[in-house]
């Protein structure tokens, strides 16, 4: 037996198994169920593991081991292990069985599973779905998915490492984000953003680390893993109800069982409060919808939390909304937030440069990075990062310089995607490092990449944060060489008369001119 299965292992085996449903739905929505079933087989395997272990340990005394089960991190009730529905694969209603399965996983679990208005994680999906064709043609799927996936053991003492299944479903997802294209913008964002976002933004030993707009949850792991402990508390809330599911699943593959991961609108309805007011955050980190239209200006200026006292940013592009509300739920004086956004952000007039303008003015910007274009899924614009940091809104510290890096040609070009690999993350981060202990003066750091600007700076250029006004990108063009230029003119026309004498010689020896 192999006990040592690796992450390419379980990604090698899922991949194939998708081949069940392309080209009959669409890839973003049939990762729902590859991962539904993956998550299946993980709690079904480590049930398994575990009532072997209790089995021994209490000489086979049935009543000891479910009572030892019951106290485990699932209930998982007998028809809804895997095993059980792999024996029932040749059945006529298996479809029927596996949603009764999931139900019956979300009812023993509901802590775990649902979200406050008691809707389950599952509840977006069925397995009985006339999406997976007529009955013959869904049967045949489902059992095709069930035999794929019994070739997978995943019981936890058979897996390399405890970041296996973790970094299966992560791998998983990107892949689904990549097959699922525009439409991957909504769960996924590129894990070398998430990354440079997480290292720039790093959290303490003991931080409360927040997104607003967590879509499959791979950005707050990211963050997570940057503690260097396991000392955190992850929080998260997404709009979307699959995609929702998808990071609560995501959270207990990956061992986080204590998140709290909350459905519905963040700017509408925010889940995470203390008493009658938001929760606060040591770090606050997102890559939210660009320019979302619809997003909820109506309500903002009587908000119940009082988030947009800066000003109401315009109804059909909410990006300021999600960035105040980020700054507003960061903690006094020692909050952190690290916000992906579309350039328009940095320049655009109107309410959008009044509330730019307030939080410059309240010395809470850090820094601006601008990214390549063609990072992410669905969209080829370029994207900026911006960092605020609530340590600088201190009496002290009044009117500090503000970092810029242009990191627009730090990619490796790919086939669909550009990337940014180690090496680009790298030289951010150390530019920013610098910058952040004090380590630069204002002006140009690096020609062409890096520049601070000081408050009176900005204040000159009407807050207006485009990264070409402070990173001098201008390459001059090659002085023309006019003598060198006419005289290979010349020559070229010497060459030509020469060419067509001759040609006409030929034309005449064919008998085709007189």
């Amino acid at each position: 037996m192999n006990t040592s299965l690796k992450t390419q292992d379980i990604n090698r085996t899922v991949w194939n198994a998708c081949d069940t449903f392309r080209g009959v739905i669409d890839p973003s929505q049939y990762k729902d169920y590859i991962l539904t079933m993956l998550f299946l087989k993980y709690v079904s395997d480590v049930n398994k593991e575990k009532r072997a272990a209790y089995t021994e340990k209490y000489d086979g005394d049935e009543s000891r081991v479910n009572r030892a089960m019951s106290m485990e991190r699932f209930i998982l009730p007998i028809n809804a292990h895997f095993d059980y529905l792999y024996d029932k694969r040749n059945e006529s209603n298996i479809g029927e069985l596996i949603d009764i399965a999931l139900a019956d996983i979300e009812e023993e679990n509901r802590e775990k599973l649902t979200s406050e208005d008691g809707s389950g994680i599952f509840r977006n999906i069925s397995f009985n779905s006339n999406n997976l064709g007529d009955s013959k043609q869904k049967n045949q799927r489902l059992r095709n998915l069930l035999v794929d996936f019994n070739n997978l053991d995943l019981m936890p003492s058979h897996l390399a490492s405890r970041d296996v299944i973790g970094d299966a479903y992560e791998f998983l997802i990107a892949n689904f984000a990549s097959d699922a294209g525009k439409k991957a913008g909504e769960f996924y964002t590129p894990g070398e953003v998430s990354t440079l976002l997480a290292k720039l933004t790093k959290s303490e030993v003991g931080a409360r680390i927040y997104d607003p707009t967590c879509g499959s949850g791979s950005l707050l792991i990211k963050a997570a893993k940057e503690v260097g402990s396991d000392n955190f508390s992850l929080f998260g809330q997404e709009a979307n109800g699959s995609t929702w599911a998808l990071a609560v699943m995501n959270m207990f593959l990956h061992g986080y069982d204590g998140a709290s991961i909350r459905w519905g609108d963040t700017i509408r309805n925010p889940k995470h409060k203390e008493e009658d007011s938001l929760m606060k955050f040591d770090t606050v980190v997102a890559n939210p919808p660009f320019s979302l239209d619809k997003w909820g200006a109506e309500d903002a200026a009587a908000d119940t939390f009082s988030r947009f006292w800066r000003g109401v940013p315009p109804k059909s592009r909410g990006d300021w909304a999600f960035i105040t509300h980020m700054v507003e739920v960061a903690k006094e004086n020692t909050g952190k937030v690290g916000v992906v956004v579309p350039h328009g952000v940095l320049f655009r007039g109107s309410s959008e440069s009044k509330i730019r303008q307030q939080l410059i003015e309240e010395n809470l910007l850090e820094a601006v990075i601008g990214l390549p274009a063609n990072l992410f899924f669905g969209t080829g614009i370029p994207a900026a990062i911006l960092v605020f940091n609530k340590k600088r809104n201190l009496p002290d510290k009044k009117n500090t310089a503000v970092l810029f890096i242009d990191a627009s040609q730090q990619f490796e070009s790919g086939k669909n995607q550009n990337k940014l690999r180690d090496e680009h993350i790298e030289k951010i981060l150390q530019a920013y490092r610098d910058f952040a202990v004090g380590n630069t003066t204002p002006g140009e750091i690096e020609e062409k990449f890096s520049y601070v600007a000081t408050f009176d700076e900005i204040k000159e250029n009407d807050f207006n944060l485009n990264i070409p006004r402070y990173v001098d990108t201008f390459e001059e063009e090659e002085e023309v060489d006019i003598p060198a230029v006419q005289k290979e003119i010349d020559q070229l026309e010497k060459e030509l008369s020469e060419v067509e004498g001759e040609m006409n010689r030929y034309m005449k020896e064919l008998g085709f001119q007189e």
